[in-house]
């Protein structure tokens, strides 16, 4: 069930409007969990070049992308698709959930200002649910599921001693079900790209992300930039 497909899509902004309220579905916002103040890594990736990539999936791109657009140090934030085939990377074939993509965002970030580390927790505590398994929310299949994308053997060590920590923390009331994953990142087509800026009014976005990125502002404060990357 893809609800930004059958609802925003679908009727005029007023009409999705109340299809949403009339659903009474759950936000992909972690309220189920809280924005919960959650640990750092113990470990983290040490800055080698000027810039570095991180990959992450975790529900509906445009709010994953939202939210890292507006962290000090990121440089660029692109929408897309990970883990399957660049023949079926589109958003009309990822939504069938029969591809093995997951909606997902491509970071480019300065590691100087801002770590992989810090990106983690960040992803973790107010980007997306991580204990949702195949969902954010009201959207549901595998290409919402949560799940990171390392692009190097020193991220995919601090990824997984980062959800070995948070299992063991307690800070969550169920397992964290992110999967580390391997496989290449697709642009999504242009009209997903930078979509919470072109469209501050949109039903969904309204819904499910705007208080995303206010968590993100209220919870790390000396992360948060008002002025979204490209």
């Amino acid at each position: 069930m893809i609800v930004k497909k059958l609802v925003t899509f679908a009727l005029g902004t007023g009409a999705a409007i109340a299809a949403i309220a009339a659903l009474s579905l759950p936000t992909t916002h972690q309220s189920v969990e809280a924005a919960v103040p959650i640990p750092g890594p113990r470990t983290n990736v040490i800055a080698t070049e000027e810039a570095q990539v991180a990959v992450f999936a975790g529900g509906c791109f445009w709010g994953m992308e939202a939210v890292f657009q507006h962290v000090r140090g990121v440089r660029s934030v692109r929408s897309g698709y990970a883990g399957g085939s660049a023949e079926t990377a589109t958003y009309e074939q990822v939504g069938t959930g029969r591809t093995g993509h997951a909606e997902a965002v491509r970071i480019v970030y300065d590691p100087n200002i801002v770590t992989y580390g810090e990106l983690l927790r960040i992803y973790f505590s107010v980007a997306h649910d991580p204990t949702q398994v195949d969902r954010q929310g009201p959207d549901v299949g595998s290409d919402y599921r949560s799940a990171i994308f390392p692009q190097n053997a020193a991220q995919r060590s601090v990824s997984r001693r980062y959800i070995a920590l948070l299992n063991d923390s307690g800070r969550f009331s169920r397992p964290i079900a992110t999967r580390l994953e391997s496989g290449r990142f697709y642009d999504a087509e242009d009209y997903h790209q930078d979509f919470m800026n072109r469209n501050p009014r949109h039903p969904y976005i309204l819904a499910h992300d705007v208080e995303k990125v206010e968590d993100l502002q209220a919870t790390f404060p000396q992360m948060f930039t008002s002025t979204p990357a490209a």
